[in-house]
């Protein structure tokens, strides 16, 4: 069994369910313009792909009029929104947080890419308590190509400092597979947010975040 020193992380999705947080940001615009609010289980469906992204499918699966002036104002509505309240409703999923802190105890370094604004995600990491635990976050402003260019993921490596090392990415959907295969790294699906979506051989396949403790180099 391969073993690795280091596990990197999706954050939205995988490690958190910030899901009611998004979509109460992404209404906030939706409203202003006249236009229905949406429930979280749809605006879940669009999430991890930055927040362009993100509002740009929603536009065009609503039938919504657009042209780039138009998602230029909404995404700067919905990082605004998203900052005056960035993890009011956000929780972790199962058993995330205990077996975070579980993986860093056994010496495990962590570390975290994601699609999300680079501030929102350290003003997150800081609010949940996990900045003391991730040695390096990256959002997807933070590089000059976000995922699944693997470029993203590299980045993350290479601050901190694992070239040569084992490590292995974690996360829950398709763009994070992508990622991952196009940096030649193993990856592990986690149950929860699309990760049922996700076609990965079984032993790819997470039932908790602790189940990575048997992947521990000694």
């Amino acid at each position: 069994m391969k073993q690795y020193s280091a596990l990197i992380f999706d954050l939205d999705g995988t490690l958190i369910d910030s899901a009611p947080d998004i979509t109460a940001a992404v209404n906030v615009y939706m409203v202003s313009k006249g236009w229905p609010a949406l429930s979280v289980d749809y605006v879940e469906t669009f999430i991890g792909n930055g927040p362009r992204r993100l509002l740009k499918d929603i536009f065009i699966d609503q039938g919504l009029p657009f042209d780039d002036a138009t998602v230029d104002a909404a995404v700067q509505s919905y990082i605004e929104n998203y900052h005056r309240n960035p993890a009011e409703k956000t929780r972790f999923f199962s058993h995330v947080r205990e077996d975070l802190q579980s993986l860093h105890a056994a010496g495990f370094r962590l570390g975290i890419c994601t699609n999300k604004p680079h501030a929102l995600t350290q003003e997150i990491l800081k609010i949940l308590e996990l900045d003391r635990l991730i040695e390096v976050a990256l959002g997807a402003d933070a590089v000059p190509a976000c995922k699944p260019d693997p470029g993203h993921l590299r980045a993350v490596v290479e601050r901190m400092n694992l070239n040569g090392a084992n490590w292995a990415y974690v996360g829950d959907t398709n763009v994070d597979k992508a990622t991952a295969e196009g940096a030649g790294a193993t990856f592990f699906v986690v149950p929860w947010g699309g990760g049922a979506d996700v076609n990965v051989e079984p032993h790819q396949r997470l039932a908790r975040i602790a189940d990575l403790m048997e992947y521990r180099s000694h």
